[in-house]
């Protein structure tokens, strides 16, 4: 199951210019293919535990698969990009399967034993993310991009069924917490305002007084969703946890860095399929999974180093090394991209320094509070990472459509260029955000 929970998860990223352009789509437009997905796990992610402890985890997690499969057939048969968006939206169910199945492992096994089954599960997802990006252009390329999504959907409707018969059934746990639906369904509102606003503002010509009535939206349903959580007795995302100096500075700093992430994520897939006649690659869609192979891998190592850095090294200086390689190397990239190689070592070196950051931040979060608040810290930091990433990739495809040639229709080769200075200049002003936290606590101090 995780292995076809990891490519189903990771076959977007070589796809989406051959996505785009089979359904006539704006980058901007397409963009919104892979956050649909994300924001849904921002929702689904914090809940999933609750649920499970309320109704049984294997009863909660065979239904969670029963939709992603629906999500899956819905965007293999989908005819237009609303279909499947719908599609995406079913199968971020699988954000919240995941951690739910380390769960059930916990209840079913002793310790050690759990410990090894998590590690395999944890790597089957990673190794089935990437089979995805590999296998990603030759199913779409000799089949149909359709298949892309049937074949991974076809493995989990056979996984889920073996799951339903020889797992054991978990008792429910009394829970005294309510779900807090309110503040799930104000969060997915509130980011898919943000991420359909920024589409319209960049792909239509708007008049002033309709972009100011986008941002007054989404900034109304901003605050109506942390008014939400700060009055729910049991929210989904607890936000008093902020008022923790460590636990906002662990925010931010999670928040900048995911966003210049998911800017690059975005990008690079885009530069490689540009036409080669001028300043792109020509790239097929085989081609760019090649091309991102090696960053899906760095990025799987970067984990595992960063738990060994931060055990070795104090977290802020892991993070701050982590950072400083993201945000030269995006620096670097928008003046040297003219070369496939520069593109393939960014995307390895930006993968593994944001996850060997990222990896830090959340072992400084978790050991910075009590044990009893490690989960509400960790989902806190987990829901923060997809909303950066998500908002990320929606403004790298923002800027393409905003600068468009009008006659080709085509992406500017300065859009690309503002796209990789903005992405490291944002890495960078988490830098600041450390300067800034250690400057506070030497004045308290």
């Amino acid at each position: 199951m995780a292995l076809a929970l990891g490519a189903l998860q990771s076959v977007l990223d070589p796809a989406l210019p051959l996505l785009q352009r089979e359904l006539g789509v704006s980058p901007a437009e397409g963009a919104l293919v892979a956050n649909t997905l994300l924001v849904t796990g921002a929702v689904v992610a914090p809940l999933a535990g609750k649920l499970g402890d309320r109704y049984g985890g294997k009863r909660v997690l065979v239904r969670l698969m029963a939709v992603v499969s629906a999500g899956g057939l819905v965007a293999s048969l989908a005819p237009n990009l609303p279909v499947l968006l719908l599609g995406q939206v079913l199968q971020g169910v699988m954000v919240g399967a995941l951690p739910l199945s380390f769960v059930l492992v916990r209840k079913h096994l002793s310790a050690g034993a759990s410990q090894m089954a998590i590690g395999l599960v944890m790597a089957l997802f990673t190794g089935g993310g990437m089979v995805g990006t590999l296998f990603a252009g030759p199913v779409a390329e000799g089949l149909s991009w359709k298949w892309m999504f049937a074949l991974p959907t076809i493995a989990i409707v056979a996984a889920t069924a073996v799951v339903a018969r020889v797992m054991p059934h978990d008792q429910p746990v009394r829970a005294d917490s309510r779900i807090d639906w309110p503040g799930a369904v104000s969060l997915s509102g509130t980011l898919l305002t943000l991420m359909i606003g920024l589409v319209q503002v960049t792909g239509c010509d708007l008049p002033p007084l309709a972009v100011g009535a986008l941002a007054v939206a989404a900034a109304v349903l901003a605050t109506g969703w942390v008014a939400v959580e700060r009055r729910a007795a049991s929210p989904m995302v607890d936000l008093r946890m902020l008022a923790r100096p460590a636990m906002w500075t662990a925010c931010v700093f999670t928040f900048l860095i995911t966003t210049s992430s998911g800017m690059v994520l975005f990008l690079l897939p885009q530069l490689f399929a540009l036409p080669s006649d001028g300043y792109g690659f020509g790239a097929t869609t085989t081609d760019i999974g090649l091309f991102l192979l090696p960053g899906a891998v760095a990025g799987a190592v970067s984990d595992w180093v960063g738990g060994i850095a931060t055990r070795r090294f104090r977290p802020r200086a892991v993070v701050v090394a982590g950072t400083a390689v993201t945000a030269a190397t995006m620096i670097a990239l928008a003046a040297l991209h003219g070369a496939a190689w520069q593109l393939v070592l960014a995307k390895a070196l930006t993968a593994f320094a944001a996850g060997v950051a990222t990896t830090a931040l959340l072992a400084g979060a978790a050991t910075s509070v009590d044990a009893k608040d490690t989960g509400i810290a960790t989902s806190l930091l987990v829901v923060t990472r997809v909303i950066g990433i998500a908002l990320g990739v929606q403004i790298g495809g923002a800027l393409l459509d905003a600068g468009a040639d009008p006659t080709t229709g085509l992406p500017a080769e300065s859009a690309f260029v503002t796209g990789f200075a903005v992405s490291g200049l944002v890495a960078a002003l988490s830098l600041l955000v450390v300067r800034i936290t250690r400057i506070r606590k030497g004045t308290q101090s």
